[in-house]
């Protein structure tokens, strides 16, 4: 194998996401070669996990928008990337990606922290919270 351009970057899962659906689509995809037998398969299989994760119901917005507002804590990339892909929603959370957050961030920054997430990266459980309250609203009027 032949390595032809030796610049990388880290993804979130929002962007891989992304890349599968337009291949999905047939977006930027020629005929697929013999080497590609599988490709739909495996597409559709992670496109599949990935609407699972809290990435589904991200935005490229909110996306930039907590990457700028990580830069005070001083997180690494991989840190800030990894919470961008798991989101977390607890304190423990937050203690399983940061490497040593007891050290690094004080309870305040721990609290900011999960708030700007929260915050900048909607996930399911504030859509499941919109439609439950319309759905009591709605068992309420009933007579």
């Amino acid at each position: 194998m032949e390595v032809k351009c030796d610049n990388y970057a880290m993804v979130c899962n929002y962007e891989v996401l992304g890349l599968l659906r337009d291949i999905q689509a047939g977006r930027g995809q020629k005929k697929p070669n013999k080497f590609q037998t599988n490709l739909a398969t495996i597409t559709y299989e992670t496109v599949k996990y990935l609407e699972k994760l809290p990435c589904a119901h991200h935005t490229a917005e909110g996306i930039a928008s907590a990457m700028r507002a990580l830069t005070p804590f001083k997180l690494t990339p991989a840190e800030k990337l990894q919470l961008i892909n798991l989101r977390p929603r607890s304190e423990v959370e937050i203690q399983l990606i940061v490497e040593e957050s007891e050290e690094r961030l004080s309870e305040t920054q721990v609290e900011k922290l999960l708030q700007l997430l929260a915050t900048n990266l909607p996930g399911p459980e504030e859509e499941e919270d919109v439609q439950n309250e319309g759905m009591e609203e709605e068992e309420t009027n009933i007579p």
